[in-house]
């Protein structure tokens, strides 16, 4: 399998991956430069695929690396994060979350339901990349990341703050508060709540960076 490692320096981040005989896959675009008998190629998607593309932010064009050497990836003020995946594991990632894997995970879509898409803004149609396979992952992220186990259990949060799930754990997008009284006074629009049985990954807080970058994005689009 491959090496993933996380370098950093001037406050970015990005991600080295060396491979001896074996390939990679990463985000559309992610190549910053690559050393050695590396050779990259893009697998053609299905029908299927093409057609999902239609109504998907997700890009479903993965370049691959095959070879010899080590590939590095474009840098970030926000972070990585490098997950195993198991055998018989079925992961669901939050849109724009893939940045690259080995070559023997498994990658496909998934799509959540049209009352979830329709309440979190997404439109009628919302699609995400689906991981299965054995292998490592690994995510875009803007800062640390926790993994929570849930048993029967059920997770309330703000914003899209879970970045990844695991396929026993439902998704819904509705109102924090029961009534329209309680809603309209408690200043909360919407919340995400994760149901059922399986792991989560995290990311609440952005790294200091990341979060003045957005703040100016945000800053020059409204000025």
């Amino acid at each position: 399998m491959a090496d993933f490692e996380i370098e950093s320096s001037e406050g970015c981040r990005w991600v080295k991956v060396r491979i001896d005989d074996d390939d990679v896959r990463t985000e559309r675009g992610a190549l910053n430069h690559m050393q050695g008998a590396i050779a990259m190629d893009v697998p053609v998607p299905s029908l299927k695929a093409w057609w999902v593309s239609l109504f998907s932010d997700e890009s479903l064009l993965r370049p691959r690396y095959s070879g010899t050497g080590s590939v590095c990836l474009d840098s970030t003020f926000g972070g990585y994060h490098v997950m195993k995946i198991h055998p018989g594991e079925r992961w669901i990632l939050d849109t724009k979350c893939f940045w690259a894997s080995d070559g023997e995970v498994k990658l496909s879509v998934h799509r959540e339901s049209t009352w979830t898409s329709w309440w979190a803004d997404q439109g009628l149609f919302w699609y995400k990349t689906a991981l299965k396979g054995e292998g490592q992952v690994v995510l875009s992220v803007d800062g640390p990341v926790q993994e929570i186990d849930l048993v029967n259990d059920r997770l309330v949060a703000d914003g899209p703050f879970v970045i990844a799930r695991t396929q026993g754990i439902r998704m819904k997008v509705k109102r924090p508060a029961r009534s329209l009284f309680a809603f309209w006074l408690s200043g909360q629009k919407r919340a995400y709540v994760y149901e059922g049985t399986g792991k989560l990954l995290l990311c609440t807080t952005p790294y200091w960076r990341q979060r003045m970058q957005h703040d100016r994005s945000a800053a020059a689009l409204y000025a």
